[in-house]
């Protein structure tokens, strides 16, 4: 009786003898699913425990300040509450989109960033395809370590070092240059005509190493038997790099190239704040600096997030630009 009731409710609502089945098979799936998640879960636990510390990272001090950029719209006042007081719509944009001091900060970051991503961008694909030629292991591994070492010395240390090897007064250059070629000395650190030159060529020395690591890690993955058969059919070393190692790392160079794109207005705060001066503030101010010293030097944190936001939604475009342009033309993208 009951099981004549039971087929009369499945008939009542719709739900045939197969579609018991059926859902009987998707729970089995699901707990069968739920079963091996628990097992993977019990077997790699210290592996989720170890994320857990960046994944906070992350939440904190890159997802929880996205709302801030509230103050954006609205007017900060001291004490009166952390997400400002009123709403003022856009005019802190029309307020920096109308200051000659935003966008001389816009153009030289625009001028440094593109100056450095047309130098230091390839610098670091050279130097991997060069090192990969490199048959001696034990000279290989040392000129590699050597290169990559100075990413571990804190930026603050590099400009010191460079200050010290530039000083007017005891820097070695200068006394090479005053001992060789009776030159009076140079304050390179305090002159703009130097301070392009000097960000980047640290900037080179710092990272050039660091990078080429990427790029060498993608040649070791490349199939030796192509380097093989380009030799038999006759191809020279330059040959095999323009036609085998290039076009097989080119998806790395790409993801590499967007990334480096999106980080075009975001250059190196610490490194600039660094060597800025009075006198070569004119090259040296970005956007960065910019809004430090307007958001806490000067208080004025509504307007310094304003600027902050518009340099941001620039990045997604340019990312997103450069990522449709790559996969049109290469047919690589980073998604």
């Amino acid at each position: 009786m009951l099981r004549l009731h039971k087929h009369r409710f499945a008939g009542v609502l719709g739900i045939s003898k197969n579609s018991g089945i059926a859902f009987r098979d998707a729970l089995l799936f699901f707990n069968a699913m739920n079963q091996r998640t628990k097992r993977y879960f019990h077997q790699y636990w210290q592996l989720y425990a170890m994320l857990m510390l960046p994944l906070i990272y992350f939440i904190i001090f890159k997802y929880v300040p996205i709302f801030g950029n509230v103050l954006a719209f609205r007017r900060y006042r001291p004490g009166l509450g952390a997400f400002g007081t009123e709403w003022v719509g856009l005019r802190y944009f029309t307020m920096f989109f109308k200051d000659p001091a935003f966008w001389r900060a816009f153009r030289n970051t625009l001028t440094l960033s593109l100056m450095n991503l047309l130098i230091n961008f390839p610098i670091p694909i050279i130097f991997a395809l060069l090192l990969n030629e490199i048959r001696f292991v034990f000279f290989k591994k040392f000129v590699q370590t050597v290169s990559y070492m100075p990413r571990f010395i804190s930026t603050v240390v590099v400009i010191a070092m460079a200050a010290e090897i530039l000083s007017p007064s005891t820097g070695i250059l200068n006394l090479l240059l005053k001992n060789t070629f009776d030159m009076q000395p140079i304050y390179f650190m305090n002159e703009p005509s130097y301070f392009r030159v000097l960000y980047i060529f640290t900037d080179t020395w710092q990272y050039m190493g660091w990078t080429a690591i990427i790029y060498l890690a993608a040649i070791t993955g490349i199939n030796e038997e192509l380097y093989e058969a380009a030799k038999i059919d006759g191809a020279g070393k330059l040959q095999q790099i323009l036609y085998i190692t290039i076009p097989s790392i080119l998806p790395t160079i790409m993801v590499m190239l967007i990334l480096e794109i999106g980080r075009l207005l975001t250059l190196g705060f610490e490194k600039i704040l660094l060597m800025y001066t009075p006198n070569n503030a004119d090259v040296s101010d970005i956007i960065a600096t910019l809004v430090y010293r307007t958001g806490l030097a000067n208080q004025n944190y509504s307007y310094a997030t304003a600027i902050g936001l518009f340099t941001g939604v620039i990045g997604i475009v340019l990312v997103a630009s450069a990522n449709a342009a790559s996969k049109r033309l290469t047919d690589e993208s980073i998604y």
